[in-house]
């Protein structure tokens, strides 16, 4: 099995990497900018972390778009924190059009929301552990529901589709950390960063066969409840 690891610059490339070869030993792991290999890998992780503009603008600049939307729509595909944003159409940082793989926009976090019941105030970036709700999908498989994942953000996104929303999270408010459609899965927290929980998604990630569901008459990805 080959992997890709998408690099356009902006991600932690490394820490993604190796969480993936502690979980996937015998498959190979290409940290790559090459478009043509992004295309021939069985699997795609697309990280990423710093502004959404600069992200884009580095994509672009690798011609690694094409390979991105291509992957996504037709392999095992996970987004992971910018690159969870990179997929929608707008975000609000920069005012910069995404990859419009997704249907939906990412904004800020509204700083006079940011405080708790009882007064505290809440810092933006998101920064630290939360536990996360999940719907029923197969890479939250042996993940207890509420188990807490590491977030390093100020935006989130807002999918136009609530049955696509897989996974939320509360700061303070409730707010989408996860989406799934067809072969692509997505999360804003840091899944390499998130021990054992996060650990057992990337497993999940590499064991998944999101076609396993078709072939057998069910649905391929199991929908929001």
């Amino acid at each position: 099995m080959r992997i890709a690891v998408v690099d356009y610059g902006m991600g932690n490339l490394r820490s993604v990497s190796k969480a993936l070869e502690h979980v996937a030993p015998a498959a190979r792991i290409d940290v790559t900018d090459d478009p043509a290999a992004v295309e021939a890998a069985d699997r795609v992780v697309f990280p990423g972390q710093g502004a959404m503009p600069d992200c884009m603008r580095e994509l672009d600049a690798r011609g690694l778009r094409a390979a991105v939307v291509r992957a996504a729509a037709t392999r095992p595909f996970l987004g992971i924190c910018i690159g969870m944003q990179m997929l929608f159409d707008h975000s609000e940082e920069g005012d910069t059009p995404g990859l419009g793989v997704l249907p939906g926009v990412v904004r800020r976090f509204v700083p006079a929301a940011m405080h708790t019941a009882d007064g505290r105030r809440l810092k933006v970036p998101h920064m630290g552990w939360n536990g996360v709700a999940q719907r029923a999908h197969p890479l939250w498989a042996g993940i207890a529901p509420g188990s807490r994942f590491y977030f390093v953000h100020s935006y989130c996104a807002q999918p136009a589709d609530p049955a696509r929303v897989v996974g939320t999270a509360d700061y303070p408010a409730s707010f989408t950390c996860a989406v799934a459609v067809a072969r692509l899965f997505a999360v804003q927290f840091h899944p390499e960063k998130s021990h054992h929980a996060g650990l057992r998604l990337l497993s999940n990630f590499v064991a998944w066969d999101p076609d396993a569901g078709s072939r057998s008459g069910s649905p391929a990805v199991i929908e929001a409840s």
